[in-house]
């Protein structure tokens, strides 16, 4: 696996050269096309100053020290597109996020289709959503996406759930309303154990929903 020239031009557009050294949207210290003192020399302080040249070649020692990393975590066979765009995502949002992100977990997987959807949920910096962040994940979906002969692969759309006849979160609130609907009855007869009985199984239901919505959000992670 190796990185593309079209990888390194992306990585390029969208970091941008920078020659004087700039506090980025969460107030790191940058230089040159997003170098941070986190990927090694040099390190980065106020006033430092560089030229393009000295840039390019920070640039290509970054992107050797990225792609390696990314390369120790993938544990798939990727084409130079997929490569490339999955070391971009990872220069941008470091090493760490990278080995814990949703985007690897998809690609160890051989969820390819998840990628592009689970590269957009990376577009937040300082809790806030960055236009620039939203294009530059959808520039490496694109090229993730895209095949040796040039052309795109149109991300296939995976469901968002069990069909609902088979969703146990849909027949439990289908089960809920069933269980109101008996309540009031029950009341209204003047059987208020049966009452009391109907609302605490409603209550339960209730937080078994509540539940497994949580714990669907969790696995979808980011």
């Amino acid at each position: 696996m190796q990185m593309t020239e079209e990888g390194l031009a992306l990585i390029r557009e969208w970091e941008g050269f920078r020659a004087r050294a700039y506090r980025d949207a969460v107030g790191v210290w940058t230089i040159g096309f997003g170098h941070t003192s986190m990927a090694g020399a040099p390190e980065v302080s106020p006033g430092l100053e560089i030229s393009r040249g000295e840039a390019e070649k920070i640039l290509t020692r970054d992107v050797e020290t990225f792609a390696r990393g990314v390369a120790s975590a993938v544990t798939t066979t990727l084409s130079g597109n997929e490569f490339s765009a999955l070391v971009s995502f990872a220069y941008n949002v470091g090493l760490g996020n990278f080995r814990s992100s949703s985007v690897l977990k998809a690609v160890n997987a051989g969820d390819r289709a998840a990628v592009p959807r689970r590269l957009q949920l990376w577009v937040k910096a300082g809790g806030r959503t960055l236009p620039g962040l939203v294009k530059r994940r959808a520039a490496e979906a694109a090229l993730f996406l895209k095949t040796d002969d040039a052309t795109v692969r149109a991300p296939v759309e995976t469901p968002a759930g069990k069909p609902a006849h088979r969703s146990t979160t849909v027949w439990a609130a289908v089960s809920l309303a069933l269980l109101a609907g008996l309540d009031q009855v029950a009341r209204a007869l003047g059987y208020g154990f049966l009452g009391l009985a109907f609302l605490a199984l409603i209550c339960a239901g209730a937080v078994w929903i509540i539940r497994e919505r949580r714990r669907k959000l969790t696995e979808d992670g980011v």
